[in-house]
């Protein structure tokens, strides 16, 4: 099985991607501005062999959105409502130590500095020499979270006409597989027709999962060769969108760290090629429409460092904020909002794929400072 080559060359950026010698696997070749049709991938509508598949998942019980929310932040909500509670007690008069230990609590759910101060500067602000109650306490935080993370539409931006593109991008074990099929189930209940580009070509492994995923929701997935240049993949997935006439394309990248500059290189010189891709099928046409990254809510401040290399390097849109519901540092949303701009799309709150929602920024507020 090819392995990752962290050290391979990159490409002039501007060329169409070519499939690797095998004898030298992971180091990329010229080409020209196209790709050449007898070495791309070829789309697989259904695989005629089907990979064993993960036992189905037991079906949650259905709670609402709200609820599934709540259940989600419920470690964020304990660690804010309890501490908060006892801070205040049955009343407390604001001072610089209260304020401190207010600051203190927002900074243990990984809100970060900026969001931290911001929080406890408007409570001095507000009630500053004056006695106050749990609820004050919780109803300036929310009022200041709230205008924190105003957005606009935190739903993709869909193409005007032809296939809404789709990159998706992050670390390895980020969840970008799992937010992938929920991303398809989305969109397939939504009567929309799907194409997944299966562009980790360094891993086996991820594209054999993300197979079972397109098998089992019913989408078409182009692969590659095992340590194929994964923007032949990105090129083939979004000739073959507009091709076939499908409403969305999604592309998964192979997981990177923020920290590897040739290999987030690479990730922008994907994201032109998938525009050139797309305006080679349409004339005029240009994608991807957004860039996804995929990040751990448990990852705490590290996603912030994630934040701003991807975005940088693949122009970010969005974020999917994975594995919420296994943290008690829910606050990360915060900051990634206040300091690089990217709005939260989608949240994960869990393994299966209807486990996934739109964000709201309200119920995101309601219930991460929950007062029952």
């Amino acid at each position: 099985m090819a392995k990752w080559n962290p050290f391979r060359k990159n490409k002039p950026e501007d060329e169409a991607p070519q499939s690797p010698d095998p004898q030298t696997e992971g180091a990329e070749q010229g080409g020209s501005e196209s790709v050449d049709a007898s070495a791309a991938p070829t789309p697989v509508a259904k695989p005629t062999s089907k990979p064993a598949q993960p036992p189905a998942p037991k079906k949650e019980e259905k709670t609402g959105f709200f609820g599934k929310f709540k259940q989600a932040l419920q470690k964020t909500v304990n660690v804010l409502n309890t501490d908060l509670r006892d801070i205040v007690k049955e009343g407390r008069l604001v001072d610089d130590a209260l304020l401190e230990e207010v600051f203190a609590l927002m900074i243990r759910t990984d809100m970060g500095v900026s969001s931290a101060s911001k929080i406890r500067d408007d409570i001095g602000k507000k009630f500053r020499a004056r006695k106050v109650e749990f609820s004050d306490l919780i109803g300036s935080a929310k009022e200041t979270v709230r205008g924190i993370m105003e957005q606009g539409s935190a739903d993709v931006n869909f193409a005007e006409s032809g296939p809404t593109v789709i990159m998706v991008v992050g670390v390895n074990g980020a969840g970008k597989t799992t937010s992938i099929a929920k991303l398809v189930n989305r969109y397939k209940e939504m009567g929309k027709s799907v194409v997944l580009g299966a562009g980790d070509t360094f891993r086996a492994a991820a594209v054999e999962q993300l197979t079972v995923w397109a098998n089992r929701l019913d989408a078409e997935i182009v692969t590659g060769k095992s340590g194929s240049d994964p923007a032949s993949v990105a090129w083939a997935a979004t000739e073959s969108a507009y091709k076939n006439n499908h409403d969305v394309c999604i592309i998964d990248t192979a997981g990177r760290l923020q920290t590897q500059a040739n290999l987030m290189d690479e990730l922008g010189r994907i994201n032109r090629l998938i525009n050139k891709a797309a305006n080679k099928a349409s004339e005029g046409s240009t994608a991807p429409h957004e860039v996804l990254l995929v990040l751990d809510a448990t990852a705490g401040q590290n996603a912030l460092s994630q934040a701003k290399g991807f975005s940088e390097a693949a122009n970010c849109t969005g974020i999917i904020l994975a594995k919420l519901d296994g943290t008690a540092k829910g606050g990360v949303a915060i900051p990634i909002c206040q300091e690089f701009g990217l709005p939260v799309k989608f949240i994960g709150l869990g393994e299966t794929p209807d486990a996934f929602a739109k964000f709201d920024v309200d119920t995101f507020v309601d219930a991460l400072f929950d007062e029952d």
